[in-house]
C-alpha cells in the first residue's frame, strides 16, 4: 500500500524535476510541419540537411531535416507523402505518431508545431495573420456521454511564453483541431464552443502527445483561408498557401531566434 507521505514525496520530486528542467537552456527543438511546402523555406533558412539517418523506422515516409542554427539543434519533421497517393500525410493520426516517435528518438527540450490554418473573421482573423495558440482542443471527437465528451474535446492550455509574446507581438487565439479541411455544421458548432480563432488538422493531437510525455509545446499558425467567409475553403487555401507560408516562415524564424540562448522558464 502506498502511503500519503510517499505520494507527497513523489509530487515534491516531480516539482523539483520540472523546476530544474525549466532552468536548462533550450538546446534541441523539434518543429513539426505537416506539409513539405510549408517546411522547405525554413529548411533553407536554417540551412538544414536531410541526410540519411536511423532516427525513424525505414518503413515510414517521415522526413527529418536537421542541423545546427545558432546554438540550437533544429529538427524539422514532416510526416511525408502517402506512398500510394503521393499527397502529404496530414491529419491527427500522422501527427500523433510522428510526434511520439520524435520525442522518443530526439528528446527535444521544446516542440514547435508550425503550419497553416483556417481563421475566423468573427474572431478577428485575416488572411496572412500569424497566431500563437493559447489553448488547443478537438472539434471532431464527439461522444455525448458525460465525462467522455470532455475527454473527446481534450481541451488544454499551451505552454506559456509571456516573454516571447511581448517581444514578437504575435496575435493570440485558441486553436481547434479536426481531421477535415472543410467544416460541417457539427464541426462549426464544436469550434464555436471551443471559442477558437483558428482551426487546423494537427495541433491538438501534438499537444496531447507532448503533454503525455511532459515536453513543452507551442503552436504557430498562419491563416490561409477564412472558415466563416464566403469562398470555398479548398480554393482559398490553395490561393493563399504561398503567401501564408511566407508569413509563417518569418514568424517561426523570429520565434527560434528569440529562443536561442534561453531557458524554458525565460520564454
Amino acid at each position: 500500500m502506498v502511503s500519503h507521505d510517499d505520494d507527497n514525496n513523489t509530487h515534491v520530486v516531480e516539482e523539483v524535476m520540472v523546476a530544474e528542467a525549466e532552468k536548462r537552456l533550450v538546446l534541441t527543438i523539434v518543429i513539426f510541419i505537416a506539409m513539405q511546402t510549408e517546411a522547405l523555406p525554413l529548411v533553407t533558412k536554417f540551412q538544414l540537411s536531410q541526410g540519411p539517418d536511423l532516427v525513424f523506422p525505414k518503413e515510414v515516409p517521415w522526413i527529418r531535416y536537421h542541423g545546427i542554427y545558432k546554438d540550437l539543434r533544429i529538427n524539422i519533421i514532416c510526416p511525408g507523402k502517402d506512398r500510394v497517393l503521393g499527397v502529404d500525410s496530414v491529419g491527427t493520426v500522422s501527427a500523433s505518431l510522428v510526434t511520439y516517435a520524435s520525442i522518443q528518438a530526439l528528446q527535444p527540450d521544446l516542440i514547435i508545431n508550425a503550419g497553416t490554418a483556417g481563421g475566423f473573421k468573427a474572431r478577428g482573423a485575416c488572411i496572412g495573420d500569424v497566431f500563437l495558440a493559447s489553448d488547443v482542443a478537438f472539434h471532431h471527437r464527439r461522444n455525448p456521454i458525460p465525462v467522455c465528451d470532455r475527454n473527446g474535446i481534450c481541451a488544454k492550455k499551451t505552454f506559456p511564453t509571456p516573454n516571447l509574446l511581448k517581444e514578437l507581438k504575435l496575435k493570440v487565439g485558441k486553436l481547434s483541431t479536426g481531421d477535415s479541411l472543410d467544416m460541417s455544421p457539427h464541426d462549426e458548432a464544436a469550434i464555436i464552443a471551443n471559442d477558437a480563432t483558428v482551426k487546423d488538422m494537427e495541433g491538438a493531437a501534438i499537444a496531447y502527445v507532448a503533454d503525455l510525455l511532459s515536453v513543452p509545446a507551442i503552436f504557430v499558425k498562419a491563416v490561409t483561408d477564412i472558415a466563416d467567409g464566403d469562398k470555398p475553403t479548398a480554393e482559398e487555401f490553395l490561393q493563399n498557401l504561398v503567401a501564408a507560408t511566407a508569413a509563417l516562415d518569418q514568424a517561426v524564424t523570429r520565434v527560434v531566434d528569440f529562443i536561442s540562448g534561453k531557458c524554458i522558464s525565460e520564454l
